[in-house]
């Protein structure tokens, strides 16, 4: 097995493939394992490489609270490229993910060719912030009350992730069970101290328009919490394409893989051609 050492959690990763080095951060509700079908099609003409985060089994489960949260996910990615020896990578993230991709190319612009920020934006809502950050504390005490196992499938059957039972239920499935065995102190801890705590999109805002890193803002129509952060960073990215899939929820790279990688495929060609700045005011 592979790791990483980042401050205070060793990282668990697999690597794939040879040629520019892509690098996929999950989300909060997946691991490494949710990136299969892009690793399998991305490795053939790039070297992938899928972690998984801390308080993810087998990366390490800190037990201080001190060292979870949004700048430990962006120095995280950062502490896998430098022990793979990666200066410059294509990032890919989803949902939690996607949260630290964007603020990976914010802070270290200079490492990210291209950044793909799928399904990003759930508590962005300023005016439901509050609530929000409420309730992924109350989700935090439930997981160390009741685990995974107990909690798994109702999770799967949310408003934004029922669909990928409704398209495939054997993927689906397989999502649960991978769910079933997270580590339910390591999701208390990433719930309470990342997801309940990190910064809305909006709070970026000035940051945001000065980033030039090419980026694919990825979404499903049906993930209601997320389309409108992907609007506002549509408006204020200068680098930013919007790719929207139709009947699709949260997890669009389980529900629409085809659809995905296509578009990530496409992006990325565009990128490493000098196209993808046409429409770049400079």
């Amino acid at each position: 097995m592979s790791f990483a050492q980042a401050e205070g959690a060793r990282l668990y990763f697999e690597e794939t493939g040879s040629g520019h080095p892509i690098i996929f951060v999950h989300e909060f509700g997946a691991d490494h394992r949710e990136w299969e079908q892009q690793v399998q099609f991305f490795s053939r003409e790039y070297r992938c490489i899928a972690f998984a985060a801390r308080g993810y089994p087998p990366s390490d489960v800190p037990a201080d609270p001190a060292l979870y949260g949004q700048d430990f996910a962006v120095a995280d990615i950062l502490a896998v490229m430098d022990h793979c020896g990666v200066e410059r990578a294509h990032v890919v993230g989803l949902s939690m993910g996607a949260f630290a991709t964007l603020l990976f190319g914010i802070r270290h612009p200079a490492r990210a060719t291209a950044l793909v920020v799928a399904g990003v934006g759930t508590g962005s809502d300023l005016a439901g912030l509050a609530d929000f950050r409420a309730a992924q504390q109350e989700r935090a005490m439930a997981l160390r009350a009741q685990g995974w196992p107990a909690l798994a499938e109702e999770a799967a059957h949310s408003p934004t992730r029922i669909q990928l039972k409704h398209k495939n239920p054997r993927g689906w499935a397989e999502y649960v069970t991978h769910l079933g065995q997270h580590s339910a102190e390591g999701s208390a801890m990433t719930q309470a101290h990342y997801q309940g705590r990190r910064d809305p999109v909006h709070a970026w805002e000035a940051a945001l328009r000065g980033m030039a890193v090419p980026t694919l803002l990825a979404v499903g129509d049906e993930d209601a919490p997320c389309i409108e952060a992907n609007l506002f960073l549509k408006r204020t990215l200068p680098a930013a394409g919007l790719w929207m899939h139709p009947r699709t929820g949260h997890a669009i790279n389980l529900e629409e893989p085809a659809a995905f990688n296509a578009a990530v495929r496409d992006f990325f060609g565009t990128v490493e051609r000098g196209r993808w700045r046409l429409g770049v005011a400079t």
